[in-house]
């Protein structure tokens, strides 16, 4: 399979939508409904749960059952209080970075639709620079250029709303994807490639497919937490985003070395069950697919602890996307890399045979 094949021009159009479309932790459904419209094409039903996780099933009478995931939500606000004269101070939903907040516009979701406003900051000419203060979550806030309490609330505008950016979808020097929230809307996006490579080439399963896009992984791995009991799967394997490295102020030795167009990255870590990941680390030389290792102390920081420990234990490993600038609104990855995920777990489950237990004891 040739990776030039892999992104196409309808494939590339359907990710900037999905993107430019705000999925907020807790609110994921209408990127949900994009994404379920974009893989019913090449999946047999699908399965949804209260919460908002959606997923795609090709052959859901197998009992052999193996999962893709990527989580859908992204970082964002919530509306905490409303001052007097009309700021809008926040709180966290997620884990939102204070410190790109100040001059940014943002988005704030009510029942009547979008209310614009701005992340204020005091003029640099009125402070006193022996004793500046770094952006804070405590004097951070929002102007929807409203004179009073009232005038905010007559906006449709209340404790509660959620706020998100409107950064839209760039490609930086042909190559580079741009965008806010691609942690980790390219894991929906991957998966569902994964799905149209295998109707597109006719590929048959001898398991269920169970291509997963989660909700409420910011929180703290919520939505694979759920689905994972409904799901009952074998086998996981959860496909996330991790750190660049290479860019300024960033300590390898903390951090270790992953870098942009390098490949896709394995992780070893407690919750990465060690037989499948050799499973995919095989794949990945067999086919001369380029990958990095990545070490992870106690647990990975992503859904995959969320499915491992779920049902008495799931065979999981991770395969994650290299990215710049995490958490910001200009969060950078390299088109060959998501193309190489995507290839890879392609070609790993090419590789799994239904009644696999991955088993240290067989």
């Amino acid at each position: 399979m040739s990776d030039k094949k892999i992104i196409t021009k309808k494939s590339l159009a359907f990710f900037e939508e999905y993107l430019n479309n705000a999925s907020p932790t807790g609110y994921e459904w209408e990127g949900q409904k994009l994404w379920m419209n974009y893989v019913k094409p090449y999946v047999d039903t699908f399965i949804t749960d209260t919460y908002g996780t959606a997923v795609g099933v090709i052959n859901p009478e197998a009992e052999y059952r193996v999962v893709i995931e990527g989580h859908s939500d992204e970082i964002s606000w919530y509306v905490n209080y409303i001052t007097d004269n009309g700021l809008l101070y926040v709180i966290r939903n997620g884990g939102s970075d204070h410190q790109i907040a100040p001059s940014k516009w943002v988005n704030i979701h009510t029942k009547n639709g979008i209310v614009k406003g701005i992340f204020g900051w005091p003029a640099i000419h009125t402070r006193d620079r022996a004793k500046e203060e770094p952006p804070k979550l405590d004097n951070i806030f929002i102007d929807v250029g409203a004179k009073d309490k009232e005038e905010v609330e007559k906006m449709g505008v209340h404790v509660g709303c959620v706020i998100t950016y409107p950064d839209e979808f760039h490609v930086l020097n042909n190559d580079k994807f741009v965008c806010r929230a691609i942690d980790n809307r390219a894991g929906g996006f991957m998966i569902a490639e994964v799905a149209r490579l295998l109707h597109e080439n006719k590929k048959k399963l001898p398991f269920g497919l169970y291509i997963t896009n989660a909700v409420q992984e910011e929180i703290g791995l919520r939505g694979a937490e759920m689905i994972t009991h409904t799901i009952r799967p074998n086998a996981a394997i959860i496909t996330d985003v991790c750190h660049d490295t290479t860019t300024p102020m960033i300590d390898k030795k903390k951090q270790g070395h992953t870098e942009l167009g390098s490949g896709p990255v394995i992780s070893y870590a407690p919750a990465v069950q060690n037989k499948l990941r050799e499973r995919i680390i095989e794949t990945a030389e067999a086919k001369k697919i380029p990958f990095q290792r990545m070490a992870a102390s106690r647990s990975t920081g992503t859904d995959t602890d969320a499915f491992a420990y779920s049902n008495g234990g799931v065979a999981s490993a991770l395969i994650s996307l290299p990215l710049r600038y995490m958490h910001t609104t200009v969060e950078t990855v390299h088109k060959s890399d998501v193309e190489n995920v995507i290839r890879l777990i392609y070609e790993t489950l090419l590789n799994i045979k239904s009644g696999e237990t991955f088993s240290y004891f067989d």
